[in-house]
């Protein structure tokens, strides 16, 4: 009987070692997988950066090339064309704020959070009281 209980330790150490190694593995590749994945996403955002950074000087010539246009256009002075310009963008950019702040004031946060956090703490007195 000493041989069968020493085999069933035996098989029993064998398993655990098993899923010791098994576990071992798992993290393993998870890690080998988030290095990856951090690669991947990291190559994203240097290029989706560039991709910014080339549409605003983009948009930096544009604006130029409509100032001069402008000037050119009706005969003004550049000095007027680069104003026009400049006011045109000034009036975007008010009314983007404005729309951007009335947006930010106007959504609630976490709605369903603060829902259930009300229910729990009725249910919580319901139960206590």
């Amino acid at each position: 009987m000493a041989e069968y209980d020493q085999s069933v330790v035996d098989l029993i150490k064998t398993a655990v070692r098993d899923a010791q190694d098994l576990v071992r593995s798992e993290i393993a590749l998870a890690k080998a997988e988030l290095r990856e994945e951090g690669r991947r996403l990291g190559l994203g955002a240097a290029l989706l950066a560039a991709a910014a950074v080339a549409g605003v000087v983009a948009f930096v010539f544009l604006m130029t090339a409509l100032a001069w246009g402008l000037a050119a256009a009706f005969a003004w002075p550049v000095w007027i064309g680069f104003g026009a310009v400049t006011v045109l963008l000034l009036l975007t950019t008010a009314v983007l704020a404005y729309a951007g702040r009335r947006k930010l004031v106007t959504e609630r946060r976490l709605p369903k959070t603060a829902a259930t956090m009300k229910e729990t703490t009725e249910w919580i007195r319901a139960r206590t009281s």
